[in-house]
């Protein structure tokens, strides 16, 4: 046996054994990665609003910390919105359940010559094992069901740590970063992360004013209709009809159209006549008037860039899509050179030179 096997076979162990355990760590550490990137690109879109306020003589961790509770006030009164019509829904159905049940039991009986009785019927499903299993089931998991909870509490708290630090150092972070490298990297760094920061800041403000002026609109039609629940339908259709891609304003739609047939079918027509007519308006009249000084993203492309960010990450990978796909796109905008598109066909047929002087002659 030659002398130098015996350690390159150590060696080769050594480095494997290096690469499990640098799988193993990666692994563990997935999940703080993935909020660390999440807080990343919301700090790259609150950064222009803590510019803008720093700008002004405030303190730049005041500033970082009234943007994120303005944001946090935000989702919280959304999440309460949509609570509170969830809650009064699923209230409305239990009250009414024992109707529901009648009616069912009613129709089965004249239509298929059934004699279901409703009494008897209750009693089965009230005292059968499976009702009893299924509650047993649910005790069970009720503190797995906690410490889901509790889990994404933590994460949300992480996410709204790192993002406070992104915002409030960024200045010192780019500073940071960029005295590791020379002069002319310097440079290339701080323009990536301005251009990162204009077009992130620029699509989340754009998307969200659009989002203000589609949810007061539909507000009011949906107050003079009186359909119930019009805030949070209103805060609804805002949301998702903006922030949700290609397939949002059918989404958002849908449930203000649900709610109003349930009072009156001509107000769920109404509410689809609006809803039309508003997406023509937002398309051709509002929107690029918002969105003239920012990025725009094509919906195909902001479609296609969802997919593929849910298939990468699940669902924070299609959170954070739209934001990398207009980071990225305004990087070919500033970076890729463009130049005008030549078509000889468009100039039609050239003459040859010695055709046109003995036309000439």
């Amino acid at each position: 046996m030659p002398r130098w096997l015996p350690r390159a076979m150590m060696l080769a162990l050594a480095l494997v054994g290096c690469f499990q355990l640098a799988g193993w760590a990666f692994h563990q550490v997935t999940g703080l990665l993935i909020n660390i990137l999440i807080a990343f690109f919301g700090a790259l879109a609150i950064e222009p609003a803590v510019d803008w306020m720093a700008a002004r003589g405030m303190r730049r961790g005041v500033a970082t910390g009234l943007v994120l509770l303005g944001a946090i006030i935000a989702v919280a009164a959304f999440v309460v919105a949509l609570g509170s019509l969830l809650v009064d829904q699923i209230t409305t159905i239990a009250d009414n359940f024992p109707q529901y049940v009648n009616d069912v039991v009613v129709w089965l009986n004249q239509n298929f010559h059934t004699k279901l009785d409703v009494g008897k019927l209750q009693d089965n499903v009230l005292h059968s094992d499976w009702l009893r299993n299924y509650l047993q089931n649910s005790a069970g998991n009720v503190w797995g069901l906690s410490a889901t909870v509790v889990g994404a509490v933590f994460q949300l708290f992480t996410v709204v740590l790192f993002a406070f630090y992104f915002a409030a150092d960024g200045p010192r972070l780019r500073r940071a970063l960029c005295s590791v490298l020379p002069p002319a990297r310097q440079a290339e760094v701080l323009r990536a992360w301005e251009i990162a920061v204009a077009k992130t800041g620029g699509y989340i403000y754009s998307r969200a004013l659009m989002a203000l002026v589609s949810g007061v609109a539909h507000y009011v039609l949906l107050q003079v209709l009186g359909v119930p629940y019009a805030p949070a339908l209103a805060v609804w259709v805002g949301l998702v009809s903006q922030f949700v891609p290609t397939v949002g304003t059918y989404l958002a739609g849908a449930l203000p159209m649900l709610i109003a047939f349930t009072e009156d079918p001509w107000d769920a027509l109404w509410v689809l006549c609006f809803v039309v007519v508003y997406q023509q308006f937002e398309n051709y009249v509002l929107q690029p008037r918002i969105t003239a000084k920012t990025v725009d993203i094509h919906p195909a492309v902001a479609f296609g860039s969802v997919i593929a960010g849910t298939a990468l990450l699940g669902a924070v990978g299609a959170l954070v899509a739209i934001p990398v796909t207009a980071t990225l796109q305004g990087f070919f905008g500033a970076y890729v050179k463009r130049y005008e598109v030549t078509d000889p066909r468009a100039r039609g047929p050239r003459r040859r030179p010695w055709l046109w002087r003995r036309h000439r002659t």
